[in-house]
């Protein structure tokens, strides 16, 4: 199944690039985010391999969400796909925009890939395992290492969102003293910690699973955590909230290796 998803992200990834370097209207949703050719295109191209591969387990992707086309019943499993995280960095001609696909079963993110197209960045992770791919020209793979969470580093280094920092982001950063801020934008705020890059990513902002999943299955993979605010792991395929629409998340704090005392 990972290597289904492998190979989806990096043709997704292509058709996205594609647009990124021919350039493309920027419509608006419902909810005001931004949408592009470039989401509608990933996500058909990412839909069609999964439904055909897996055709027992059901997709929640944000495009068919955003249009009212969600499974009536999730079963044990289900894939979550963001086609592309981060389209306003998309849109404003940033590059850390990703391309997201994750396996939730049981309510946990067990299988995940984060694809960062224009920057070649490539993560994946199952359970036990969390990888860096190295992608060539061509959008194949080249090699791949294995990676894992770090001890909490002095300072900690602290990822925040580019686009959609709060204020209840900004306190709690300010909380954990002397700390290095890295804005970026994207699932690849997961992909940090799970990299050994970062230690902390505090997130007081709106999400929804789809943003989320497949960087929290990488990071979980690779040895870390995503909790909400009472401590408890981040949970996935929630409906039916009495305050909030389906797959929303509540704000939460993704961490890598916490240093303990003896």
């Amino acid at each position: 199944m990972l290597g289904v998803f492998e190979r989806l992200a990096l043709a997704a990834g292509r058709e996205v690039m594609r647009v990124f370097d021919t350039g493309c209207a920027v419509d608006q949703k419902s909810d005001s985010s931004p949408v592009t050719e470039a989401d509608r295109e990933s996500e058909k191209i990412i839909l069609a391999g999964l439904r055909d591969a897996f055709p027992g387990i059901p997709c929640v992707a944000e495009e068919e969400a955003s249009s009212g086309i969600v499974p009536p019943d999730l079963d044990d499993a289900f894939f979550l796909v963001d086609p592309l995280d981060g389209t306003k960095e998309f849109v404003n001609r940033r590059t850390d925009f990703t391309v997201n696909i994750a396996l939730v079963r049981h309510g946990v993110p067990e299988i995940g890939v984060v694809f960062a197209p224009c920057t070649g960045r490539f993560f994946s992770g199952r359970p036990g395992r969390a990888e860096s791919l190295e992608i060539d020209g061509d959008y194949q793979i080249a090699a791949r290492r294995p990676i894992s969470v770090r001890t909490a580093a002095t300072p900690l280094a602290v990822v925040a969102s580019r686009s959609h920092n709060t204020p209840e982001t900004e306190a709690y950063i300010r909380g954990l003293g002397a700390a290095e801020i890295v804005s970026v934008g994207s699932s690849l705020k997961f992909c940090l910690l799970a990299s050994a890059e970062a230690d902390v990513y505090p997130r007081f902002g709106r999400t929804m699973e789809w943003d989320t999943a497949a960087g929290d299955a990488v990071l979980r993979a690779a040895g870390g955590i995503t909790r909400t605010l009472d401590g408890q792991p981040l949970a996935y395929g929630k409906r039916n909230q009495s305050d909030d629409e389906d797959f929303a998340n509540p704000h939460f704090i993704a961490s890598g290796k916490v240093a303990t005392s003896a």
